[in-house]
């Protein structure tokens, strides 16, 4: 499975970012998807995740009420909705395959990475 992240970029505080991971599989979707980021000098950290059918998602408590994941699994592609953005939000942006589909919370559990995707949110 190939990952292909997309979207970041520049932001000031309080706007507004889309991410889009598109996945090269035909199995896409069997698959749990989830977002993953990690700061400079940081741990990569658990952002948000979707199960295989994007009838359960899951976030982080930093990001919750500001961040949405969806997906669609007709055009392989899953999504990161970003709203209010903080300087905290501030990393390298990832999106990563689960192969049991669940929509794992822990780094571990997912099998494919794609390429990170800045986002930098200025104060």
């Amino acid at each position: 499975v190939q990952l292909q992240a997309s979207g970041g970029g520049a932001v000031q505080a309080g706007g507004s970012l889309r991410l889009s991971c598109a996945a090269a599989a035909r199995t896409f979707s069997w698959y749990g998807m989830g977002w993953f980021r990690q700061a400079p000098g940081k741990e990569r950290e658990y952002v948000a995740s979707i199960s295989w059918s994007g009838g359960r998602t899951y976030y982080a408590e930093s990001v919750k009420g500001r961040f949405t994941i969806s997906r669609d699994n007709a055009k392989n592609t899953v999504l990161l909705q970003m709203n209010s953005l903080k300087p905290e939000d501030t990393a390298v942006y990832y999106c990563a395959a689960d192969l049991y589909g669940l929509g794992a919370q822990a780094a571990p559990e997912y099998d494919y990475w794609g390429q990170g995707t800045l986002v930098t949110v200025s104060s």
